[in-house]
Formats: C-alpha cells, sequence, structure tokens
C-alpha cells in the first residue's frame, strides 16, 4: 500500500482510538463507526497531518480507507 495510506491508518489508529489491524483497504469511514463528526475530525487531522483539507463532496461515511488515502493523494500531487 502507498505511503499515504499508512499514514491514513496511523492518523485514524492514533486520532480515533482505532486498531489498525482491524482497518483494511475496503473499510468503508462507517464501518469503522466514524461519524459525521469524525468525518470533520478527520478532515481538521488530515490537514494537520498532510496538509491538504477533506471535505464532504470528497469523503463520505460510505467511503472507503483506499478511496480516502486516494483522494489524499491526488491532492498532494496537486500541490507539488
Amino acid at each position: 500500500m502507498s505511503d499515504t495510506y499508512q499514514r491514513l491508518v496511523a492518523l485514524l489508529a492514533g486520532s480515533f482510538g482505532l486498531d489498525a489491524d482491524d482497518i483494511a483497504p475496503d473499510s468503508t469511514l462507517g464501518a469503522l463507526e466514524l461519524d459525521s463528526l469524525a468525518l470533520v475530525e478527520l478532515s481538521v487531522a488530515s490537514q494537520e497531518e498532510f496538509g491538504v483539507e477533506l471535505d464532504d463532496s470528497e469523503i463520505d461515511l460510505d467511503s472507503t480507507v483506499a478511496q480516502a488515502a486516494g483522494v489524499i493523494s491526488g491532492k498532494l500531487t496537486a500541490h507539488r
């Protein structure tokens, strides 16, 4: 998996109390028991970790961890 994916898993584990071993690329954010408030917190945490902000139109509770990592990767590439 990509560095961005690995960093996102570490962020989810560290910031949201999830077990990194329970996070799979095809896990949805909702299945990881995140809620709408947690998505806002994830956006703030991603701003701090990656320097990019996620918004409601890019990820939601049905988004997988791999999709979220892809959005972040795309934004990182666009900023280079």
